[in-house]
């Protein structure tokens, strides 16, 4: 079973509305005695692949922080079993439930692990091999995903408080939060769009939590506008990786030494992005460098706002190239159990970057 599609622009207009609901529903789920297993895990091992994987930099980051033990890892490098990773919680992420790699994970996960699935559609191929469930309640999404990416944030975020014993979550005022970091987006990318649109590849840098935002971002660039992008850790990109900077456009993600990198960037010509929580100095605007000054809000909160301004940016970008957001070029029928249900996606033709995409030949 497959989850109701929408449009890109419309997962977008509907995305805070879609977060307060699935925020309601996984607090109250996690509340339940049966889950108590995974309330109580102390050693938990998250994997996903694709943006499920690139979401559990939020909880991981968290549970560290809180002095539990965690971890992620890609599903496909655990298709045969558990063996060799210390767990006694198995996560497997998949928001449609049919990723093979990951149904295989839980497949072969070792006796004695609780395996919980965590998805949005229901019921699916994961959730029957699952002891627990926690679901986003069939929310319809987007192909390139926007609110099934979103609310999987926020429910990895409510597992992991819950396991970390954190008495609140700060999910409250989500909608609002979403509206105006969207405004401003908007406002912002559009000054950037043409430029942006004529480079030839991104970097989308990180430490944290956001690492997390600069790997959907990367993913989202390559789905979506069909432009080569890459995801870096802040101080690994530092070792050598940026000297690459030619015709590129920069993501650049967070309050420390990002703001150095983003300047330092922007001073030597290239086209960046910058969201920060910094308010003032030293990272004002000028003409190759943009800010995005994001509220001052937990991590978690802050990775969602992050993916509201990436899905803004890759919106416009896609319309600037003349992408359909809406197609694809590779159909791997391998990648999903059961294949792919053609019929939800628009095939085009392969255009090099920067070329209207094509369609395919009669």
């Amino acid at each position: 079973m497959s989850g109701s599609r929408i449009t890109f622009i419309e997962g977008q207009a509907g995305q805070g509305a879609a977060l307060a609901r699935i925020a309601a529903r996984v607090r109250t789920r996690l509340t339940s005695p049966e889950y108590a297993a995974l309330r109580t895990a102390r050693r938990p091992l998250f994997t996903g692949i694709g943006a499920s994987y690139a979401a559990l930099a939020v909880p991981v980051q968290q549970l560290r922080a809180a002095g539990v033990v965690a971890q992620r890892v890609l599903s496909c490098e655990i298709e045969t079993g558990t063996a060799g990773f210390d767990t006694d919680c198995l996560i497997a992420v998949s928001q449609g439930g049919r990723s093979s790699e990951t149904i295989a994970a839980l497949r072969f996960a070792a006796p004695g692990i609780t395996k919980t699935a965590l998805l949005n559609v229901v019921p699916s191929p994961l959730g029957a091999l699952a002891d627990l469930t926690v679901d986003l309640g069939n929310e319809p999404d987007s192909y390139a995903s926007t609110i099934g990416y979103t609310g999987t944030v926020v429910a990895l975020d409510l597992v992991a408080g819950a396991i970390a014993g954190r008495r609140q979550d700060p999910w409250g005022d989500i909608a609002e939060q979403t509206a105006a970091v969207h405004r401003q987006a908007a406002e912002v990318v559009a000054g950037l769009r043409e430029r942006g649109a004529r480079c030839i590849a991104s970097d989308a840098v990180a430490a944290g939590a956001s690492r997390a935002s600069a790997e959907e971002g990367a993913l989202l660039l390559r789905e979506v506008v069909r432009m080569a992008a890459a995801a870096s850790a802040t101080r690994n990109y530092l070792h050598g990786a940026m000297e690459s900077a030619g015709n590129t456009l920069h993501l650049v993600l967070g309050d420390g030494r990002e703001i150095e990198l983003a300047r330092s960037l922007a001073a030597a010509g290239h086209l960046t992005l910058l969201l920060t929580t910094a308010e003032a100095d030293p990272a004002e605007p000028s003409d190759s460098l943009s800010v995005i000054r994001l509220p001052a809000v937990p991590d978690a909160v802050r990775v969602v706002l992050e993916a509201v301004v990436l899905q803004e940016l890759v919106a416009q970008l896609s319309a600037a190239r003349g992408v359909p957001i809406e197609s694809f070029v590779f159909a791997n029928e391998d990648t999903k159990q059961g294949g792919l249900d053609l019929s939800d996606f628009q095939v085009v033709a392969y255009a090099p970057a920067g070329d209207a995409a094509r369609p395919p030949a009669p």
